[in-house]
């Protein structure tokens, strides 16, 4: 790993990863905000799509435009092929062991409430528990809420410490025999914490429980092996691995994919219909009623191909050497205190200023040209745990730079100047 210095070392040097080679593949890295040259520490929310991405979306618009699945003819098969193949794409890489246990869905929000509302009306009942940390996203709370508010059920929450921490022993303690799933973050969108979902995992499945691992925030900075971590289910979103919106996967093992009712009837989830009953579609089409986004799917194989080029290993040292940077720089800012200090982040750096609303952060910085996101970042019990409204909230992809690292740092003093 590079040298990591306040103002003038280069992460890039040692990490064998140069950033400008990516950065000329996404075009809107090109343009400029309020006469600046724009600067997107906003990956969190959604990443930017490298030029494969644009013009997969367009050609599937431009040359093969038509729906899947029972299509004869031509551009309906090159249609299904074209979708189907990222199917594949998804299943190699993630390393699950079969297409079967690939279902699409619009996204990890989706794909959550699916495993909730179908899972949850299999196997929850009147005092059961899930078990869930005090991190999540608001999309692993809500879903859970309403599948314990249907059955009767229970959510238990893991606490999690200053630093932004689950402390494993109490989680394990919290996983009793009314326990039917334990849903995780892998990666906390709010803090930036890397969970140790694999440890966590294994002492769920010691008592025979089956976990739910939110991979929302994981998939554009590790490079998950299904299987390795164990999980049962595994959920992510597309437009946070650049590609594009409206797409996600949820990943489920097939034997308790096969358990689950479908989530919604209606077109190509079943095999026949008839008045007085429905025979539904093998895995995975029985969770994938009515026509698919197609066209973002397609697209999204390409970011899929974009990434699968890329080093992980070389571009994983890269950005833990940049956040590394990025966290010491702003915390040369007086009055600046960083939310998340967990040994093990990624991407994230969440920060509040005193006196300064994080709003008003926010509106400094895009004049500068500086997007970030300011807010609670649908985790309003992360929030309330560190006693704040909101945080301002900078989060780095691997095309980001030191010297954007450094813009932040001088747009976040600004702020301080304009308020004193």
């Amino acid at each position: 790993m590079g040298t990591v210095t306040h103002a003038h070392g280069s992460v890039a040097v040692g990490t064998g990863f140069d950033p400008e080679s990516v950065r000329r593949d996404f075009p809107i890295l090109k343009r400029r905000v309020r006469g600046n040259p724009l600067v997107y520490l906003d990956n969190a929310a959604t990443t930017q799509k490298p030029q494969p991405v644009i013009d997969a979306l367009v050609q599937y618009y431009a040359s093969q435009n038509a729906n899947v699945h029972r299509g004869i003819h031509h551009l309906s098969e090159i249609a299904t092929q074209a979708y189907e193949d990222v199917r594949a794409k998804v299943q190699r890489f993630i390393n699950a062991a079969s297409v079967r246990e690939i279902v699409f869905v619009r996204g990890a929000t989706e794909a959550i409430n699916l495993v909730a509302s179908s899972f949850g009306h299999a196997y929850l009942n009147a005092g059961d528990e899930v078990v869930i940390t005090g991190m999540e996203h608001h999309s692993n709370i809500v879903p859970w809420q309403l599948a314990c508010q249907r059955r009767g059920a229970h959510l238990i929450v893991v606490p999690i410490t200053d630093s932004g921490e689950v402390v494993v022993e109490e989680y394990e303690r919290r996983l009793s025999p009314r326990t039917k799933i334990a849903a995780l973050t892998h990666v906390s969108n709010a803090l930036g914490t890397v969970n140790p979902v694999k440890e966590m995992v294994r002492l769920a499945h010691q008592k025979g429980i089956p976990v739910l691992v939110d991979g929302a925030q994981a998939m554009p900075h590790l490079r998950v092996d299904v299987r390795e971590l164990g999980c049962d289910f595994y959920v992510f979103s597309g437009h946070k691995m650049f590609g594009p919106t409206g797409i996600g996967v949820l990943y489920g093992k097939e034997e308790i994919l096969s358990a689950m009712p479908p989530y919604q009837g209606g077109g190509d989830m079943i095999k026949s219909v008839s008045f007085e009953r429905t025979i539904y579609h093998d895995l995975p089409y029985r969770f994938e009623a009515g026509t698919p986004n197609i066209a973002d799917g397609i697209a999204y194989g390409a970011a899929l191909d974009y990434l699968t080029r890329l080093d992980w290993q070389v571009v994983a040292n890269y950005e833990r050497a940049l956040l590394l940077y990025a966290t010491n720089a702003v915390s040369t800012v007086p009055g600046l205190r960083i939310i998340g200090t967990a040994t093990e982040k990624a991407g994230v750096v969440s920060f509040v200023l005193d006196g300064i609303h994080p709003h008003d952060i926010g509106t400094i910085l895009d004049q500068e040209g500086i997007a970030i996101r300011t807010g609670h970042h649908c985790a309003q019990p992360v929030m309330d745990r560190f006693g704040i409204p909101a945080t301002a909230r900078a989060s780095f992809a691997f095309y980001n730079t030191q010297e954007e690292a450094d813009r932040l740092v001088i747009g976040i003093q600004k702020v301080v100047e304009v308020f004193k």
